[in-house]
C-alpha cells in the first residue's frame, strides 16, 4: 500500500518475514478449529444461517448489532457450509490479514531502517501470539472482520496522505466504514482517520479527500440505511436503543464488572508487555528529533487510534476484556518505536536479536500457558454431542427451548422470538414485544409451564431449572458436560 512494488519487499529477509506470518496463521486457523470458542458467537452464526435461509435482521428477529459481519458470514457459509468451522476459518484468515498488514507497515515505514526486520518479526509474535487476537479473532463475532478493516483503514488513509489519487481515500473511507458496520466498537476509527488525511495531507485537495473518504465510508451501511427506510422503528431499536436502555437490564454488578475489566490487565503478561513498550514508543516518538514530522505524525496517529478504540470500548456497559483486541495492531506499532528505545539506551541498538528473541519468548510462553489453562473449558465439539442428543430425541416436527448454538448445529429453525436468549430477559408489553419481535421471560414462562416445547436443553447455573419446573414436566433428562437435556413431557 506504500509503494506498488518496494524493493524492500523483493527480498530475502521479507519472504522469511512472510514465512513467519504464515506459519502464525496457521497456528491461528489451528486454533480455531480447537479451542476457538465463546458463548456470544452462537447468536452471530445463528444469525448468518438464518440470512441464508432468507430472511432479514431487524424485520423478522432482534439482531442488536450492525449487519455487515453477518451477511459475511452468510456469503462464506453458502460457498463452504454452514458450519462453525466455516466461520472460524474466515475470521482466523481475516486477523491473519490484519497481522500481516501491521508487520508489512513495521517493515517498510519503520523510520530505523537498520531495525526494520526485527521489528517486524517481534511485531509479529506481539500482534499475532496476543491472547485476545488468538482466543476471539478466531470466532463466528465481528473481531477478526473488524481487524482486517480497520488496519487496511488505518494503512490506506496513510498512504492517501501521501499522494493526489482520491482513489485511495475512497478505499481508506470504505474499509473505515466497514469496521464500524461490522461493529459499532471500531466507529471511531472513522473521524480520527479523517481527521488526520486532512490534517496531515501533503499531495492533492484535502476537502477533496475528506468529503471522497466520508462518502465512501457510508457505503457499508447502505443495508442498514434501507432496513432503516422499510422499518426505522425496528432498526433504531436494535443499533441504538437496545444497546441505551436494554443491555444491562438483570445484569447485577455491571459497574463493578467494568472495573474489574480496566485492571485486568495486571494479570496479563502479554497485555503488560505490549502496554509498556507502547507507552515507552509514544514518549520516544514524541522527544524523537531524528524522526521528521511524516513519521512521527503516522505514530501518533496509532496512539490516537488506540486511545479512541479504549474510549469507546471503556464506556461500553457491560464491557468486556476481549474487546480491547480491536487496540493491538496500534499498539503493537507504537510498541516496536519502545523496544528500540529501550535496546538503545539499556543495550546496544546495533544489538537486535536478544530483544526480538526476549519478545518472541515471552508471547509465546504467555500463550501456551493461557491455552494450557483453558484446556477443560468448553467447546464447539461438546455443543455438537449436546445437539446430536436434542436431534435424537426430539421428533423431526418438534419445538425446542435452546441456545442459538444449538439451533444453529441442528439447523432446526428457532420459534419466534427465540432467535436471541438474552432477549428474553427484556419485559415490555406485549404489543412492542410483538413489533421487535422479543419472547419475553414472561411469556416464554408460561410456555414451558404449558408444555410448548418437546425438548429443553439448558447449560450452566440456569436458575429456571428450578424455578420453572423442567423436572417436573419431562420425564427424561440427560447431562452432556455442563448442560442438560430435558424431553418426554
Amino acid at each position: 500500500m506504500d509503494e506498488a512494488i518496494s524493493p524492500g519487499r523483493i527480498s530475502t529477509p521479507y519472504f522469511l518475514l512472510c514465512g513467519l506470518v504464515a506459519a502464525l496463521t496457521a497456528t491461528l486457523v489451528a486454533y480455531s478449529l480447537t479451542y476457538a470458542f465463546a458463548w456470544d458467537e452462537g447468536f452471530h452464526l445463528l444469525t448468518a444461517q438464518l440470512i441464508m435461509r432468507g430472511k432479514t435482521p431487524y424485520l423478522d428477529w432482534c439482531f442488536p448489532q450492525t449487519l455487515l459481519n453477518a451477511y459475511w458470514n452468510a456469503l462464506w457459509m453458502r460457498v463452504f457450509g454452514d458450519t462453525w468451522r466455516t466461520a472460524h476459518v474466515v475470521a482466523a484468515l481475516m486477523s491473519s490479514g490484519s497481522v500481516m498488514l501491521t508487520v508489512d507497515y513495521v517493515y517498510v515505514r519503520f523510520p530505523v531502517k537498520s531495525w526494520r526486520l526485527a521489528a517486524s518479526i517481534a511485531c509479529a509474535f506481539l500482534v499475532g501470539l496476543n491472547i485476545l487476537v488468538v482466543d476471539y479473532g478466531t470466532i463466528g463475532q465481528a473481531y477478526g472482520f473488524c481487524l482486517f478493516m480497520i488496519v487496511a483503514a488505518f494503512r490506506l488513509t496513510v498512504a492517501s496522505a501521501e499522494r493526489k489519487s482520491l482513489w485511495l481515500a475512497a478505499l481508506a473511507g470504505l474499509f473505515a466504514g466497514a469496521g464500524p458496520a461490522g461493529s459499532l466498537l471500531t466507529t471511531w476509527v472513522c473521524p480520527v482517520l479523517a481527521i488526520y488525511l486532512f490534517l496531515r495531507n501533503g499531495a492533492g485537495n484535502r476537502w477533496w479527500k475528506v468529503a471522497i473518504f466520508a462518502a465512501a465510508a457510508v457505503i457499508p451501511f447502505l443495508p442498514m440505511i434501507w432496513l432503516f427506510i422499510l422499518n426505522p422503528d425496528v432498526t433504531r431499536f436494535n443499533v441504538i436503543d437496545y444497546h441505551l436502555l436494554y443491555r444491562m437490564v438483570q445484569w447485577e454488578g455491571a459497574i463493578g464488572h467494568d472495573v474489574n475489566v480496566m485492571i485486568a490487565w495486571i494479570d496479563s503478561g502479554d497485555a503488560l508487555m505490549l502496554g509498556l513498550l507502547s507507552i515507552v514508543g509514544l514518549v520516544f516518538v514524541r522527544f524523537q528529533s531524528d524522526w521528521d514530522k511524516r513519521q512521527r505524525s503516522e505514530f501518533y496517529l496509532c496512539g490516537w487510534l488506540a486511545l479512541a478504540l479504549g474510549a469507546q470500548i471503556s464506556s461500553a456497559h457491560p464491557t468486556f476484556t476481549r474487546y480491547f483486541l480491536l487496540t493491538v495492531p496500534f499498539l503493537g506499532i507504537l510498541a516496536m518505536a519502545g523496544l528500540y528505545s529501550l535496546t538503545a539506551r539499556l543495550y546496544s541498538a546495533d544489538r537486535r536479536l536478544l530483544p526480538v528473541l526476549a519478545v518472541a519468548l515471552l508471547s509465546t510462553l504467555d500463550l501456551v500457558k493461557t491455552i494450557r489453562d483453558g484446556s477443560d473449558n468448553f467447546h464447539w465439539t461438546d455443543l455438537e454431542r449436546l445437539a446430536a442428543k436434542v436431534n435424537e430425541v426430539t421428533p423431526s416436527n418438534g419445538v425446542i427451548f435452546a441456545d442459538e448454538q444449538v439451533f444453529f448445529i441442528t439447523r432446526r429453525p428457532p420459534p419466534e422470538g427465540m432467535e436471541l436468549a438474552d432477549s428474553h430477559k427484556l419485559e415490555m408489553a406485549p404489543a412492542l414485544a410483538a413489533s421487535r419481535h422479543i419472547l419475553t421471560g414472561t411469556v416464554l414462562e408460561k410456555q414451558v409451564k404449558a408444555g410448548r416445547f418437546d425438548t429443553i436443553q439448558s447449560c450452566g447455573s440456569d436458575d429456571r431449572v428450578k424455578d420453572w419446573g423442567y423436572d417436573k414436566i419431562y420425564h427424561k433428562q440427560a447431562e452432556i458436560e455442563d448442560c442438560t437435556v430435558f424431553w418426554d413431557k
